[in-house]
């Protein structure tokens, strides 16, 4: 079944939702190798998303995506803002004017995004960013499609992946951002940018889970 407009609207309110409940989660994370301000921010964002995307309803996937993209870059402060923006601006340049996305699709929008990250960020997986999460959740989307998985299976181990990527990232030390100027002191700590993508990435799968 393909995805719809309807569906990337769907996804983008369970998203705000999914952020706003974990805000003081990833706020905290963030106060311990960060400026303590990731949830805020990202909830502001996606408030923010929420506004804006009403005036594209009935768009293509792309149009929405895009708009998404610019809400965050003019309403997130700090790195988040920008990288998070670049991401789903990209997403959407990805896919463009279609009004129904395949499982492939999706796959090249988090292609899109994830390049658009690291060139935004000057960054590559191992720094303990967001990159780390989304890295190995398209490589294991990408082994599910290539193995005949269904949209639902493939995003599931995408999200699966996510997960261990974040998880991922505590022993790491950190070498981009704010939590950079720690040092050592930033290994033990979760990375609250791999946490929020980990989230999106969930959401995404659990919406494919309500479409079958």
């Amino acid at each position: 079944m393909p995805i719809t407009t309807a569906d990337v609207l769907a996804y983008l309110q369970r998203s705000a939702d999914v952020i706003q409940e974990n805000k003081v989660y990833l706020t905290e994370l963030d106060s311990a190798i960060g400026d303590a301000d990731h949830g805020i921010n990202m909830d502001r964002g996606f408030q923010s998303i929420l506004k804006k995307v009403t005036a594209v309803e009935g768009k293509d996937a792309g149009t929405i995506l895009k708009t998404a993209g610019m809400a965050l870059v003019t309403s997130v402060g700090g790195a988040g803002g920008p990288l998070y923006g670049t991401a789903f601006m990209q997403a959407g340049t990805a896919v463009g004017s279609k009004y129904e996305l395949s499982a492939e699709d999706i796959l090249l929008a988090l292609e899109a995004a994830l390049k658009g990250v690291m060139m935004r960020g000057k960054s590559h997986a191992g720094q303990k960013t967001m990159i780390d999460a989304i890295e190995p959740a398209i490589k294991a989307m990408r082994e599910a499609l290539s193995d005949g998985a269904g949209t639902q299976q493939a995003l599931d181990q995408a999200a699966t992946a996510a997960e261990q990527g974040m998880k991922d990232t505590i022993p790491m030390l950190a070498q981009r951002g704010r939590a950079s100027y720690l040092g050592e002191r930033s290994i033990g700590h979760q990375d609250p940018g791999a946490t929020s993508s980990y989230l999106l990435i969930r959401t995404m799968a659990e919406m494919a889970r309500l479409e079958e």
